[in-house]
C-alpha cells in the first residue's frame, strides 16, 4: 500500500526524480487513503465515490504523463495506465452493482 511505502527513500527519490516537491508526495498519500476509504466503505454516498474514481483517474493519467515527460516511453511509463485499466473495471463493476440494487 502506498501509504506505508511513501516515506521510504526510494519513494522520495521517485517524487524528486519527476520534479515534484516532497509535500506533493505526502498530499498524494493523504488523498489516496481518503479515496480508497471512500471506495471501500459502503455507506459513503455515490457522489463522493464518483469524485474518488475521478481523482484516481486523474492521478494515473498524470503519473503516465509525468513519467513520459521525464523518462520517455519505457516499460514503467505505461504502468499507471495498467492501473488505470483496473480502475476502469472497478468503476464499471461499481455501476453494474449499483444498477442491480435499484432493480
Amino acid at each position: 500500500m502506498p501509504a506505508f511505502t511513501s516515506q521510504t527513500e526510494m519513494a522520495k527519490e521517485g517524487i524528486r526524480h519527476l520534479g515534484y516537491p516532497q509535500y506533493f508526495g505526502n498530499l498524494l498519500v493523504v488523498f489516496k487513503i481518503l479515496g480508497s476509504l471512500a471506495l471501500i466503505i459502503p455507506q459513503v454516498p455515490a457522489r463522493i465515490k464518483e469524485w474518488a474514481y475521478a481523482g484516481f483517474a486523474f492521478d494515473f493519467i498524470f503519473a503516465f504523463a509525468s513519467h513520459w515527460a521525464v523518462d520517455g516511453l519505457g516499460g514503467l511509463t505505461f504502468f499507471p495506465l495498467l492501473v488505470l485499466a483496473v480502475l476502469i473495471v472497478s468503476y464499471l463493476s461499481y455501476h453494474k452493482l449499483k444498477a442491480g440494487t435499484h432493480s
